[in-house]
Order: structure tokens, then sequence, then C-alpha cells
């Protein structure tokens, strides 16, 4: 029987001990180490469940990168790799592959048609507009052999939760595909966790990885003030890693870092090789009490849903009272999808018992009415009038 404790053993030393092989370029030995560990991984994949398996999965899936590349290094340098005995007990474990995302490629145009199509926004799509228009003319200064002054595409996007921020990083990472600006335009999308591992040597390993994905495109870190937690958190072993790739790769990988405006600029200000290498601020405001209806009202565009007229002076009113009344915990654009999650629920359940008898016109499934709102009948402000 598998002991649980002494796989993650065998799985956490030779994952350390193939870090320190190949810090001193001994990439025979490392081979073997990650390997040891890939199978250690494996068989916890095997006999885990939940959250627990998960874990266990992105510990392989990085283990068998890194074997790879060790692999094709190993060939470049004119040693094969090693046929296999009948009697070895180690299985070669086929590397697992993410499907390549598909990138919607588009014009400058049309991506900048994508970004007006959001609502509100205002200020964002003006400074974008303002560095589409600089990067075209410095683009046409290229191909007149004109000098070309140094110029950053690396962004701050400062704003509370739901204010669109990942919506607009997935778009200028399409817009600086167009211009000429990366190769491939996908947007990888981490956090703190997706950067920071536990053991030491083990977090710059992990950031690579991320960094060798989002090549190509731009790497969106969300929440990246809780890189910097002072003392001898791993979090700096994944600064350090992202600031010389964004040096040695100026080309085809741009970085953009989101988060609370204050922590942001903090985050920023603590370092100076972060601060010499992001100039692009913007600022992504709180969405008004009629932004919000306008985004709720798009949604039943989209999904084939209309509001009675009561319902929608209803939801008008809402909007503006949790505007109004917003505090910390206000979710912006999030708060408006929960919302119009929850009331689709809720005329599904009005319908459903219909159903049984009698016919229901299409039009009564397409509507929603006061009654199928979350908020009908709760004694509020937002329901008065």
């Amino acid at each position: 029987m598998d002991n649980k404790d002494y796989l993650e053993h065998t799985y956490k030393t030779n994952y350390d001990s193939a870090v320190k092989f190949v810090q001193y370029n001994n990439l025979p030995e490392a081979k073997k180490a990650f390997k040891r560990s890939l199978e250690a991984a494996i068989r916890l994949i095997e006999i885990s469940y939940g959250s627990d398996r998960a874990r266990y999965k992105t510990n392989a899936e990085t283990v068998a990168q890194l074997l790879e590349k060790i692999n094709a290094k190993l060939e470049a340098a004119g040693s094969p790799r090693p046929a296999r005995s009948e009697d070895s007990p180690v299985k070669e474990q086929p590397k697992p592959k993410a499907p390549e995302p598909k990138i919607e490629k588009l014009t400058p145009e049309q991506a900048m048609a994508k970004l007006n199509a959001l609502e509100g926004l205002h200020v964002v799509k003006s400074q974008v507009k303002n560095l589409v228009y600089q990067i075209k003319v410095f683009n046409e200064r290229k191909l007149r052999k004109m000098s070309v002054p140094d110029m950053s595409y690396h962004m701050v996007f400062m704003g509370n939760p739901g204010t669109g921020k990942t919506t607009v990083a997935r778009i200028m990472s399409q817009i600086y595909c167009a211009l000429g600006i990366l190769s491939k335009g996908q947007l990888v999308e981490v956090k703190r966790n997706d950067l920071v591992a536990g053991y030491v040597g083990q977090t710059a390993i992990k950031t690579q990885a991320v960094i060798d994905k989002a090549m190509g495109g731009v790497l969106f870190i969300d929440e990246a003030y809780t890189l910097n937690k002072g003392g001898n958190d791993f979090g700096q072993e994944a600064i350090d890693t992202i600031l010389k790739a964004m040096e040695d790769n100026r080309g085809d990988f741009v970085v953009i870092v989101a988060g609370y405006d204050e922590l942001m600029h903090k985050f920023i200000d603590s370092n100076p090789g972060l601060k010499s290498r992001f100039k692009n601020y913007i600022n992504f405001t709180d969405y008004t009490g009629e932004e919000m209806y306008n985004i709720f009202t798009g949604l039943c565009r989209k999904n084939q849903f209309t509001l009675t007229s009561a319902a929608g002076e209803m939801l008008k009113n809402h909007f503006a009272v949790i505007y109004e009344k917003r505090d910390d915990n206000f979710g912006n654009a999030r708060d408006v999808r929960n919302l119009f999650e929850e009331t689709v629920a809720r005329q599904a359940n009005r319908l459903a018992p219909m159903f049984s008898g009698q016919r229901i016109s299409d039009e009564a499934i397409a509507t929603l009415i006061p009654e199928d709102l979350p908020f009908y009948g709760v004694n509020d402000n937002s329901n008065k009038n």
C-alpha cells in the first residue's frame, strides 16, 4: 500500500536534488531526480482527491515541463536519451500538455472597436487610444528608417475588483499583437500561487515556466502586490525572475500587473527595478449605477432575455442605491453578473412548475419580471419609489 507521506517526501527530496543539480549544470543527474519526483507526483495524483489531487497534478505538470527542457538540452549537447531496459521499474510518462489556446487575431481597428464596445471605462479607452497612436507613429518611423525612442509597453492596472482589468488586459494583448509588438498575443493570467513555491530554488523555476508560456504575449499578474510580503518570502524571487525576463525579452514579452490603487503604488515603489520598467498607469474607476444597469441589459440581450418596464425601473433604482452606498465589498461588474445569474435562476424556478400540462410561450420564457429579481419584496432602500 502506498504511503502518502512517503510519496510526498520522495517528490520533494528528489525535486530539491534536481534543482541543485541544475544549478551545478549536472543535467544527467538532474534528469534522474526529476523523473523520480515525477513518478511520485503521478502516484500521488492516483491516490488523492479534490484540492490535493489538483495540487499534485500541477506539481506533475511543472516537473514534466522541466524534464522535457532538460531532455532537449541533453539532446542539443549530443547526449541522446538513454534507451529503456525492459526491467526498468520506471515507466516513461508522457508530458502532460495543455491544449494551445485559440487566439483571436484582430486588426488594430478591430481590437480598438472591441475595447470601445465595453461599458464605461472612458479614461481607460482614452489612455489606450493615445498609446496606440504613439505605437503607430513609431512604427511608421521604423519603416522610414528613422530613430525611434525607447518605449515601455508594460502596464499597471489600478482599480477595484470587477472593473474590467482582466478583460482590458486580454484586449491589450490583441492590440499589441495587431501592432506588431507581440508575435502571438496570448494572455496568461496568474496570481501569487501560480508563481511562488514553498521551497528554496523552486520559485524561480515555477515562475520561469509561466514566463515561457506567456512569451510572445502578455503575462497578467492579478493582485501583484501580494508578491511583496517582505522578509524571507519567496515572492521576491518571483519578482527578480520576472524583471530579468522583462529585460531580456523586450521585443516579445509584456507584463501587466493589477490590483488596488494604493497597494499597487506601494508595490511599484518598493523596487527600483519595477519602477523603472512600468511607465503606463491606467486607473479603472468603479462603474456607476447607470453603467451597471447597462451591463445587466447587455447580458439580457446576449442571452436572449428581456426586462419588463417595471423590472427595468426596479433595477435602475437598485443599482443607483448600491453605487451610492458602495464600500470595500462593492463588486462592480461581478455583482452585476451574479445578480443576472440569480435572476435567471429565479425565473426558472417560477416557470418550471408551469411546464406540466400547459404550453409556455417563447415570450414568457424570455421575459424577466420584478418577481424574478433577487431583491424583490425585500424591505430596503433599493426598492422604494
